[in-house]
């Protein structure tokens, strides 16, 4: 398989270019994953587009959608990256394992946000109406529903990037959880 280098701002277009300057000035670096989307002309606007837009979750609650989805799909850089993302955002290393699994003991409503998210990842969209009801128990809106499933499309699709592209990660390597839970 070609090997997939992480370009330089001197190597992308010059919409891009200006894109890695503000992730500079926002996040104090371009992470290699968003780099690779610049291979594209337009890929890397339109992720971040997505992954920026208005949603009903708050930042907590949509590392809970990317912590699930990324396990179910094995993606090492997405897990990594938002096992970061997650103790930014106050969650603790057993909780964001938690997370990872499709659960959280810690808050019920959490819980049902992980598990309807792992079950849409794992069913490809086939969501068990088990799963649906529980979440919609739990206090959550067809809206969120509806953002839900958008955030797990957004995650799929990094996920699929970097599992296809295999880029280094650049942030701590995050554990397989298969090694945490034995």
């Amino acid at each position: 398989m070609s090997k997939f280098n992480v370009p330089k701002r001197e190597e992308v277009s010059i919409a891009n270019q200006a894109i890695f300057d503000n992730l500079e000035k926002t996040v104090g670096f371009v992470p290699n994953l968003y780099a690779t989307y610049a291979h594209s002309e337009n890929a890397l606007g339109n992720y971040l587009a997505l992954s920026g837009a208005k949603t009903s979750l708050s930042a907590k609650e949509k590392e809970v959608v990317n912590l699930a989805v990324s396990q179910v799909n094995n993606c090492t850089y997405c897990l990594s990256a938002h096992t970061a993302i997650g103790k930014m955002n106050g969650f603790n290393d057993a909780q964001i394992l938690e997370l990872r699994a499709g659960k959280a003991s810690f808050d019920n409503k959490l819980d049902a946000l992980a598990a309807l998210s792992k079950n849409i990842t794992e069913n490809r969209g086939a969501t068990s109406g088990t799963v649906v009801e529980k979440f919609f128990s739990a206090g959550w809106t067809k809206e969120n529903l509806i953002d839900t499933i958008v955030l797990v499309g957004d995650k799929t699709i990094s996920n699929y990037l970097h599992k296809t592209t295999n880029v280094p990660v650049d942030f701590p390597v995050a554990e397989p959880l298969e090694t945490i839970e034995a």
